[in-house]
């Protein structure tokens, strides 16, 4: 293990100071959300709470609400027992695999033990009994909305997913903006509760997770602390060896390589506040190469704002997986940055 490096002559900053980078962050995030697509507005959702049950050291919501883009978004709240309101707050985002009927049941399993390597822990209750909410919601095609498609329940996974690909094309919209949307909205209602501190809330996650966690921190500022796990993929990377079959249909944005917004440019955006990668040399998702010159650039920009709320860190011989050092590196992160 170690953090990782790059050739310092293959990456270089678009600016020459924190003042600049701050600058350019609104014109970045206005490309970002017209190559997102015509997504309709955001809210604050009002959701019904469907039911809530008393568990060992929480309690359990589960909740939903209409996302107003022909959607209903099932999710999970995981409370402290006992413990000072408001609390520290945790947006915790899935993964994929294509364990389309897991979606946000990942808290509340041993999720990762199928991961070689992987630390098979419980996520959500080890969060929870932490001190910190967890809110978690389905994304998409997954858990409760896995026959949510245009074809509702005559298409089933990975169909569905598909079919949503293509519908938001026709309406002008991508399915990865229409995701990272629905994660703005969870992020609106969990800072809108009373028992949250909306000055204290992290985004993290594994895989697909991971990429919402970053996506969402690089367009929200309110996000103070993101942890990135398995999976930080420079597109140019990705492509030059041939492995974008290691991602499905929703990671694909038009246009982005073409206008020059590549991952260490969208992941810039989450500087100064603190940020946590964690990756392995051998994850076939997100090529060392690419990982090494992201996290350099991240580097380099947070050294012009002289913070160090930056860590990129490389692990030897892992592949697509959440080690229990993993686990332990984003828990100190957490303990430490929020």
């Amino acid at each position: 293990m170690g953090d990782s490096a790059a050739n310092r002559d293959e990456v270089s900053l678009p600016v020459s100071s924190a003042a600049e980078w701050e600058a350019l962050k609104p014109a970045l995030r206005a490309s970002l959300w017209r190559l997102l697509g015509e997504l309709p507005e955001t809210f604050v959702p009002e959701p019904t709470i469907l039911s809530r049950r008393r568990c060992k050291g929480y309690c359990l919501e589960r909740f939903s609400f209409d996302n107003r883009g022909g959607a209903k978004v099932f999710g999970y709240a995981m409370i402290p027992s006992g413990g000072e309101q408001p609390y520290p707050a945790i947006l915790y985002h899935h993964y994929h695999g294509g364990r389309y009927a897991q979606g946000k049941e990942e808290i509340r399993r041993r999720a990762f033990a199928r991961w070689r390597g992987g630390h098979g822990l419980i996520t959500g209750e080890e969060l929870v009994r932490a001190g910190y909410l967890v809110l978690c919601i389905d994304a998409y095609a997954f858990g409760e909305r896995r026959f949510c498609g245009p074809a509702n329940v005559k298409e089933r996974p990975p169909h569905t997913e598909a079919s949503l690909f293509k519908a938001f094309l026709w309406q002008g919209a991508t399915l990865w903006g229409m995701m990272v949307r629905d994660d703005l909205l969870a992020m609106n209602y969990l800072s809108s509760r009373p028992d949250v501190d909306a000055g204290r809330i992290a985004a993290m996650g594994m895989s697909m997770g991971a990429t919402r966690s970053w996506w969402l921190a690089a367009l929200d500022e309110r996000i103070k602390v993101t942890v990135s796990v398995a999976c930080l993929t420079r597109y140019q990377n990705l492509l030059e060896q041939g492995l974008l079959a290691q991602h499905g249909i929703y990671y694909y944005v038009p246009r982005m390589i073409r206008e020059g917004m590549d991952i260490e440019k969208v992941v810039g955006l989450i500087a100064p506040r603190a940020h946590l990668t964690l990756t392995g040399d051998s994850d076939e998702g997100s090529p060392a190469e690419g990982v090494r010159i992201i996290n350099e650039f991240q580097r380099r920009l947070y050294g012009g704002y002289g913070s160090e709320n930056f860590r990129g860190v490389i692990y030897e011989d892992a592949g697509h997986t959440y080690t229990p050092q993993m686990w332990a590196e984003t828990l100190q992160w957490l303990a430490k940055k929020l």
